[in-house]
């Protein structure tokens, strides 16, 4: 089946092959030349925060703010059931142990009342995942974490250029990771940024993702990791940086024409607090039940539209599967019933309002 209407594909209209040809015409193609400064320097910038590091990946990046953090065995690390794997798998990478909260029915967002229930003598920190573009209740939740000495770490990987109280995600707490995979918001491939406003944080990430490498050249004075970027990706990420404000405006358009045709339709739409900027790394909706939900995916493949199921609850899986694990009823109607939608940065609104059509269709087919 053809596919008309992918989820996603990165806008790539800019200075990308420029500087990517820059970069091979130069031979700094690997983990030095000007374009990671580059990078880091303007997209600290952006988010009017302090520093900024670069990192191989998405999970590469939590992985890093957690070892920087001394996160370690026999601490607890809070985060919603109701997100990617990889914020989760990322706490067991330093032997941590998950622990997880449910999710909010205004906002999908992780409950910031479950939190406090979930405090323990061995809780270090919480993880709070700005789900699909929708900012996390973050007064609250920096509020918890200062009364009870807690690490924050804000997971950007599906934010950037999403606002709570007009202030960017990735600015409140301790650190923050972005990701720039191909379907993120502005991409470098692969490729991710770890942001704090402390110097001491920022100076030990750069020497973790380093190969723990000492001021003296080629003295390793512990144990370190290969987590670097690439000047190529980096060239990407400075184009792509160059056009943010294009990119995000136009997803923006994309989901009010969204938002308008599901009205008085019964699907709830990605929902917006008042104090909120959604940048809508995902268009999404949610349908009355799960059955519903992959009978409509199957009806709009046929049509080309390509669409892809919320996350599944990182409790239901296997490996993180305990007793204490069970009780989450809001992440898991979220997560059944949930469905995204095609939402780059190029779709015209005809064609939104085309996908639209095709979804109330299969309702009237169905009643």
């Amino acid at each position: 089946m053809e596919i008309n209407f992918p989820v996603y594909k990165p806008s790539l209209k800019g200075n990308e092959l420029k500087y990517v040809t820059d970069c091979i015409e130069s031979t700094w193609i690997s983990s030095k030349g000007k374009y990671i400064a580059d990078f880091e320097a303007q997209f600290a910038q952006y988010l009017n925060a302090g520093y900024a590091t670069s990192v191989c990946n998405g999970t590469v990046a939590l992985h890093l703010a957690l070892l920087v953090l001394d996160v370690k065995p026999g601490d607890e690390v809070i985060v919603p059931t109701f997100t990617y794997i990889a914020s989760v798998n990322a706490i067991t990478y330093v032997g941590a142990t998950p622990v997880f909260v449910d999710s909010m029915d205004q906002t999908w967002q992780m409950d910031v009342g479950d939190i406090a229930r979930k405090i323990t003598s061995k809780t270090k920190a919480v993880i709070a995942p700005h789900i699909y573009g929708h900012p996390c209740e973050m007064d609250t939740l920096v509020e918890i974490c200062r009364l009870n000495q807690l690490l924050l770490i804000e997971d950007c990987a599906e934010a950037i250029g999403s606002k709570y109280n007009n202030k960017h995600v990735g600015t409140f707490g301790d650190m923050a990771v972005f990701s720039f995979f191909g379907n993120k918001t502005i991409t470098t491939g692969e490729g991710g940024m770890l942001v704090t406003n402390s110097k001491p944080l920022i100076e030990r990430a750069r020497k973790l993702k380093n190969q723990g490498l000492s001021d003296l050249q080629y003295w390793h004075d512990e144990v370190g990791y290969n987590f670097r970027m690439t000047n190529i990706c980096a060239a990407i990420g400075v184009a792509q940086l160059e056009r943010i404000d294009e990119i995000i405006t136009g997803k923006i358009r994309i989901a009010s024409v969204y938002k308008k045709a599901f009205e008085n339709t019964g699907i709830a739409f990605n929902p917006q607090a008042d104090n909120c900027i959604n940048s809508y790394w995902m268009c999404s909706i949610l349908v009355p039940s799960a059955l519903q939900r992959d009978e409509l995916r199957e009806h709009l493949i046929l049509s080309g539209i390509e669409t892809r199921p919320f996350f599944y609850p990182a409790h239901s899986m296997k490996m993180y599967q305990h007793p204490l694990n069970s009780h989450f009823p809001v992440a898991n109607s979220i997560s059944s019933r949930g469905l995204n939608l095609p939402s780059y940065p190029d779709l015209r609104d005809e064609e939104v309002r085309f996908i639209v059509s095709q979804i109330l269709n299969f309702f009237i087919q169905n009643e």
